[in-house]
């Protein structure tokens, strides 16, 4: 059942907005203090927050936290909440992990910024290879950052200026990826701020796992890089179709393209990655968000043949700045913490708890979708797992935005963290840490019923 202009994923408007609204009465009462200190907007930063996005949550406010450790989240109210969101990934691995924290702990006294390597430079380097397959490494400081620098790696090597992106992409604030499909055809993405220019003049667009369409836009050899998650995630997740992946890779071959992988959300399948798991074969392969177990940092590989023909580039190219780096990128806090996560934290038996307990709560949620008879779906990739108010599965990115239902999942959302679950607020994404417990599986499989049934009443 499709939403209509009285429902959203089959159920009424009117009982959503009943739900919504007896929830964030509930949701006050219970944080005087978070209102307290945010209900009118915290002193001193535009539009009340320190970053935008924090408006962005469901709940009448956002909850101030007071502190967080492994998988629970505490407000300043006194009040824990079993926290699947984890930072939207950035804290995929828990809230301050051990080894993590201990890193941090250390290099505090030796110095956060230097731009210079030091002693864990040396071991980084080789983590990286040995963990991703590619030989050659950069640090950054955000994934939006890595992405950046890796396409004009590839349009450097390649002289070609156009990119290719899949609809409904999500590469972080990247400006070239801002474009989608509307009936059909390229278009800016609405809301952009500031921007001026068309961008679908450089950045070409089709539909995920279209690859008919793939292959007669690679056809006319002017594209410079395809960039994609392996699993579309940052709308309603969609999975690649059997044979997908390597069709891109073969298409991207023919046509002289370069292929960038993005797994700064796809991590979650192990601990290479999805393109470990799966033996995907990029030419650039960009991971940000947990790779420092909450640090600010990311990372961007290179394949032998990209560095090769990249060293021989920078060697003819006139002098000058770059256009790639940051002077507080490539630290040595990000070395610590990187070196910490890889070592210690992304291991095979803390995914392997991760994925079992990964496989209970979409088992859990399946059960309750059916027993409430709803029109939804659940997908997972690894240790990420996402309830879709719609039929599944999905197959691309025009059918995961016709596929979205704000007001419900809002009203779901507040609903879960009055029952002491959070998760992401701009999706229905859950993640599972190596912290996580099977205890609060449960719980947020049970609250996510009693959810449910309140929808239906």
């Amino acid at each position: 059942m499709k939403s209509s202009a009285n429902s959203q994923g089959g159920v009424s408007l009117t009982r959503i907005r009943k739900l919504r609204a007896s929830e964030a009465e509930a949701f006050r009462a219970a944080r005087p203090k978070s209102e307290a200190a945010a209900g009118k907007g915290i002193a001193g930063f535009f539009g009340g927050v320190p970053m935008h996005w924090m408006n962005d949550w469901p709940t009448p406010f956002p909850v101030v936290v007071d502190r967080a450790k492994g998988a629970v989240i505490v407000d300043i109210d006194g009040i824990g909440l079993d926290d699947f969101c984890l930072g939207d990934t950035g804290s995929m691995f828990g809230h301050s992990p051990p080894p993590v924290a201990r890193a941090i702990r250390r290099q505090a006294g030796r110095g956060l910024t230097y731009m210079l390597p030091d002693e864990d430079t040396l071991v980084l380097g080789k983590l990286l290879s040995e963990r991703f397959g590619l030989p050659e490494w950069q640090i950054a400081t955000t994934a939006t950052d890595a992405n950046r620098f890796a396409l004009r790696v590839a349009r450097a090597v390649t002289g070609r200026p156009k990119i290719l992106v899949f609809n409904g992409c999500y590469h972080g604030s990247v400006d070239e990826t801002m474009v989608r499909l509307v009936d059909g055809r390229p278009a800016n993405r609405p809301g952009l701020a500031g921007e001026f220019r068309d961008l679908t003049e450089t950045t070409k667009i089709v539909e995920f796992n279209d690859i008919p369409a793939l292959e007669k836009v690679l056809a006319g050899k002017d594209i410079a890089c395809v960039i994609t998650e392996p699993v579309l995630t940052n709308s309603c997740m969609v999975l690649p179709d059997p044979g997908f992946h390597d069709a891109l890779r073969r298409l991207t071959r023919k046509a002289g393209t370069l292929l960038l992988i993005d797994e700064t959300h796809t991590i979650s399948t192990g601990p290479g990655g999805y393109t470990g798991r799966y033996g995907l074969e990029p030419d650039l392969f960009v991971l940000g968000k947990p790779i420092a177990g909450g640090v600010p940092a990311s990372v961007w590989g290179m394949g032998a043949d990209v560095a090769r023909r990249y060293r021989a580039y920078n060697a003819r190219k006139e002098p000058g700045y770059s256009g790639m780096g940051t002077t507080l990128s490539a630290n040595p806090l990000q070395f610590a913490a990187m070196r910490a996560t890889l070592e210690e934290v992304m291991t095979e038996v803390n995914y392997a708890h991760m994925e079992r307990l990964a496989e209970r709560l979409e088992t859990g949620l399946e059960a309750a979708i059916a027993m409430h008879r709803l029109p939804w779906h659940v997908a997972r990739v690894g240790a990420r797992v996402e309830f879709i108010c719609a039929k599944g599965p999905l197959r691309n990115g025009s059918e995961a935005e016709a596929a979205h239902a704000p007001a419900l999942e809002a009203a779901i959302h507040v609903a879960l963290v009055n029952r002491g679950v959070l998760i992401a607020p701009f999706h229905n994404m859950m993640l599972i840490s190596p912290a996580t417990t099977k205890r609060q599986v449960d719980r947020l499989v049970a609250a996510f019923g009693e959810v449910a049934a309140l929808l239906l009443a």
